[in-house]
C-alpha cells in the first residue's frame, strides 16, 4: 500500500484508514519505494533516465543525492543554476584570552 500518494478527508481519516489496513496486514511503502523497486537494477537503461528525472524533482534529499553524483562524480553540468551571486565566506575574529 503505497502510503504517501493515499489520502482522507483529513489528517486524522487517513492515518485511521492506515491503522485498519496495517492490522488487516498491508504493508506500507512510499511512491519512492515503488519507483526504485520498479527500476530494479540502475543497469535497466531503457528507464534510467526517467527514474532518475522524476528522482531529482520529486525526491528532496535523495534527488539532491543524485544531482551531487552527477555533477560532482561524473562531472556533469549543474542542473540548476543560481540567481544570486555568491558571498565570500567571511572569516570570524580569532579571540584570544
Amino acid at each position: 500500500m503505497v502510503a504517501d500518494a493515499s489520502g482522507g478527508t483529513t489528517k486524522e481519516a487517513h492515518d485511521y484508514a492506515m491503522q485498519r489496513m496495517i492490522q488487516a496486514g498491508v504493508v506500507p511503502v512510499t511512491w519512492q519505494q515503488v519507483l526504485l523497486e520498479w527500476q530494479r537494477d540502475w543497469k535497466n537503461k531503457e528507464t534510467y533516465d526517467a527514474v532518475t528525472g522524476l528522482a531529482k524533482e520529486h525526491s528532496g534529499a535523495y534527488g539532491m543525492g543524485i544531482d551531487y553524483a552527477y555533477t560532482m562524480v561524473h562531472k556533469a553540468a549543474q542542473r540548476t543554476q543560481s540567481a544570486h551571486p555568491s558571498i565570500a565566506p567571511v572569516h570570524a575574529p580569532v579571540i584570544e584570552y
